[in-house]
């Protein structure tokens, strides 16, 4: 014979049960919602590789999240740099030419995939020594295309299984590849008022800009910066005897050569009509004349000018270095110093001749 105050105590008991899984069920609803509002939000790739990365892992407590980034002409790396950001300030995010050598999951992902870690498969992302178990690789599609993949992973074998619905992961994946385009064309129009047209190189704004950022860093780490001034030897020459048309194809040619010699951590900017700049942080004053030197001998070989014209251009070049000091220091003032001390280098190369370096100090 049943007892009624017993059952009524368990429908209790599973009615607590279903509200506090319901409520349970709505704060995770609503945390989501505002990750993703947080998400839509974000206004720089920085900030957006924040939350992507650290900021997922913290919402849905995983263990690690890896974002990979299909990127085969270092373009958002230029992007990041471009925001006075470096690549490796971001060790979670991985740009890759092509996604199929990292996991041979992502040749044909076009859903969500989850499954077991494999060292063997997965050691290459996560790293070779990492406990994990279980793994959710999300594909970043826009246009047709995967421009990337969300990798989650967790020490707990049941977190991702196969059998499990994808749904919400797929919605997730969704929301960060718009956002990650979103934030790359917001990158591409700040850029385009710090570029000089002509060159497609950094102007002087964008450098006096980063030139401070620079210093910054330097004094957190205690390292130098240095800088290189280059003027085109006799460039209304240039222009006076073969055109301005052919001047400009000169500058996009010594731009071209300069930049084939310099560090993607570098900065070249157009500083002036036939002058550049070249910012090298973490470089002493002796390898930066090493890479003057290197930049100078590129321009030996003659430019092409069309219709079998040769044109023989020369290169002047001053080198200058200097540490930041302490935290604290005037920034303005060392950055007006060290492009100081190149700027009057570089005259003394001309000075002397042209075609050739010169160094401070």
């Amino acid at each position: 014979m049943s007892d009624p105050a017993a059952e009524l105590a368990g429908l209790r008991a599973r009615l607590k049960l279903l509200v506090e899984e319901a409520e349970a069920n709505e704060q995770k609803l609503q945390r989501t919602l505002d990750r993703e509002l947080e998400l839509l939000r974000a206004e720089t790739l920085p900030e957006l590789f924040d939350l992507v990365t650290g900021g997922l892992a913290s919402s849905y407590s995983l263990d690690s999240v890896r974002l990979v980034l299909e990127d085969p002409h270092h373009e958002i790396q230029h992007l990041l740099l471009g925001l006075g950001y470096r690549p490796t300030d971001y060790p979670a995010v991985r740009f890759v030419d092509t996604l199929v050598g990292l996991a041979p999951q992502f040749a044909a992902l076009r859903r969500p995939w989850l499954g077991g870690f494999v060292r063997a498969d997965h050691g290459l992302l996560f790293g070779a020594s990492a406990e994990l178990r279980s793994l959710a690789f999300l594909p970043l599609r826009r246009q047709a295309r995967t421009i990337g993949v969300l990798c989650f992973a967790s020490h707990d074998a049941d977190r991702f299984s196969h059998r499990q619905g994808a749904a919400f992961l797929q919605h997730l994946a969704s929301i960060v590849a718009v956002c990650l385009e979103n934030g790359c064309n917001r990158a591409r129009v700040l850029r385009s008022g710090l570029t000089d047209y002509l060159t497609g190189w950094h102007n002087r704004r964008y450098l006096n800009a980063r030139l401070r950022e620079e210093l910054a860093r330097a004094q957190r780490s205690g390292t130098s910066v240095a800088c290189l001034m280059i003027d085109i030897d006799l460039f209304k020459s240039i222009n006076d005897s073969h055109g301005h048309a052919s001047g400009d194809e000169v500058l996009r040619e010594v731009a071209a050569r300069i930049e084939a010699q310099i560090r993607a951590s570098d900065t070249a900017a157009r500083f002036g009509g036939d002058e550049f700049t070249l910012l090298l942080p973490d470089t002493s004053l002796e390898d930066a004349a090493s890479l003057a030197e290197r930049v100078r001998t590129a321009l030996m070989p003659a430019v092409e000018l069309g219709a079998g014209q040769l044109c023989r251009v020369t290169l002047s070049i001053g080198v200058a270095a200097v540490t930041a000091g302490v935290r604290g220091d005037d920034l303005k003032a060392i950055a007006d110093r060290l492009l100081g001390e190149a700027d009057a280098a570089l005259y003394r190369a001309k000075a002397a001749g042209r075609d050739r370096i010169a160094v401070a100090g």
